[in-house]
């Protein structure tokens, strides 16, 4: 490895630690991802040509800046699929389309409401995707629990049982979908072995969680939320309410069915389904009474679209384009191929160390290069649905879970509910790792005596 390869490593790993040290330095972790993505680049072009070969020296800046593009759409897509859901559920949200589902959780237990946002939340995330399932849930807590202490538990469960329902989903995490779509497993495949570990990696930390929440939540909790409703009463009529749920929930679980259609990027969905809401809330709004203008201004698409949370999309521009320049050097690859030479034969040491570094690192490039080092092969375990691919679809997955920043749930939750990174580490960190590794065992266990 070369030293200008270090050079950047180095001030990659820097740069995470201050963002882990939020809570301590003071600094807002997007300035940080900021700095690093732009670092890691600029060390990048003091040499470009160690990473570039087959291009002239005169031809080299423009060779960069095609790569960087490249990378920049690649994250563009995920930006835009964030902004997009994220104001699809904002829409939904505040029109009342979700006042079915708090009604449905509605419990005065704190360990009933866990267990109900636990599978709520696991089964969501299979058939939307974890990302989208988080910001929903977390629009649900924000108006059953009123305590922040409780509601942070609440969703750090989110986080886990997310990750947990999207691993054994060929939709549901953006890890499967590369493996589905790659060929390497197959969607009854996936659902048929992995769907118990899942389970159990959820499972686990709800039981542990429990026993934080004790008692009943506060009653004003139930009073706000009438309130609420009454007011969304005075807007939209029921009729109305569930068209908005339908358009936006069942735009959402469309969105693959798009992308399998017209095989475009799952991003161009979303803002289709953004479109349409748009369009029909804009008409709602035109018949509304006079006397309610000002509540409507306020719950608009135009004015909504001003709450999007810039902050998380800047974090997640950093981070995903300091991992791109990892990508690039090979860090990544020469990771990869370390661990299959240190853990040779051992594939549940190797899915397993992935998803630890799933959490620190994008699990993206992580399986991305995991796909480019190993053949599939017609029999055994790198064969397509063998062990080696569907463990590392559950690990790159459900090992995200470990850290607040590992997963793209964990990063919205982050910044919906500003959950330090320090506070998840402490408290929920080594719970995720718990419901992880037993996630791995019940596999090895139905594996080894079942399957």
């Amino acid at each position: 490895m070369s030293t200008l390869t270090i050079s950047i490593v180095v001030v990659f790993v820097a740069g995470y630690l201050c963002i882990a040290l939020e809570s301590v330095t003071k600094v807002n972790k997007a300035a940080i991802a900021l700095l690093m993505f732009v670092a890691c680049w600029t060390l990048f072009m003091v040499d470009p040509g160690s990473y570039i070969s087959g291009v002239a020296d005169n031809l080299i800046p423009q060779a960069v800046s095609d790569i960087i593009e490249k990378h920049l759409g690649s994250t563009s897509t995920t930006l835009f699929f964030l902004m997009g859901a994220m104001t699809i559920v904002e829409i939904v949200d505040q029109n009342g389309g979700f006042d079915w589902v708090r009604e449905v959780m509605v419990t005065k237990s704190k360990r009933k409401l866990l267990w109900r946002i636990t599978a709520l939340t696991f089964i969501l995330s299979a058939i939307l995707d974890n990302l989208t399932t988080s910001i929903v849930m977390v629009m649900i807590l924000r108006k059953l629990v009123e305590n922040r202490k409780d509601r942070i538990i609440f969703a750090s469960m989110v986080i886990i049982a997310a990750n947990s329902g999207g691993a054994f989903s060929p939709i549901g995490d953006v890890t499967t979908i590369m493996l589905w779509n790659k060929g390497l497993v197959t969607a009854a495949g996936v659902i048929k072995e992995v769907i118990f570990p899942s389970i159990v990696s959820a499972v686990i930390p709800a039981l542990i969680l429990q026993s934080q929440l004790k008692g009943e939540l506060e009653a004003p909790n139930n009073v706000m939320y009438e309130s609420d409703a009454q007011t969304q009463v005075l807007e939209f009529s029921g009729t109305q309410r569930k068209v908005i749920f339908l358009l936006g929930v069942g735009g959402l679980m469309f969105v693959p069915v798009f992308k399998t259609l017209t095989h475009l990027p799952p991003f161009v969905g979303i803002l289709l389904v953004l479109g349409l809401l748009w369009t029909v809330t804009e008409i709602f709004y035109r018949n509304l009474h006079r006397h309610n203008d000002q509540i409507s201004f306020q719950k608009r698409v135009s004015n909504l679209l001003s709450r999007v949370d810039m902050t998380t999309i800047l974090f997640f521009l950093g981070i995903l384009m300091a991992v791109s320049c990892l990508e690039q050097i090979g860090a990544l690859t020469l990771l990869g191929q370390s661990l299959n030479i240190a853990f040779e034969g051992n594939h549940y040491a190797v899915t397993g160390i992935i998803g630890v570094l799933s959490s620190i690192v994008d699990n993206v490039p992580l399986v991305a290069g995991c796909m480019g080092m190993y053949p599939v092969q017609p029999t055994g375990d790198m064969a397509v649905d063998g062990i080696f691919w569907q463990l590392l679809g559950y690990c790159a997955g459900v090992g995200g879970s470990m850290l607040i920043i590992g997963s793209a749930a964990g990063v919205v939750v982050m910044g919906l509910e500003k959950i330090s990174f320090g506070w998840y580490m402490k408290h929920i960190s080594w719970i995720a790792f718990v419901g992880y590794i037993a996630g791995i065992i019940s596999y090895w266990l139905l594996r080894t005596f079942i399957f």
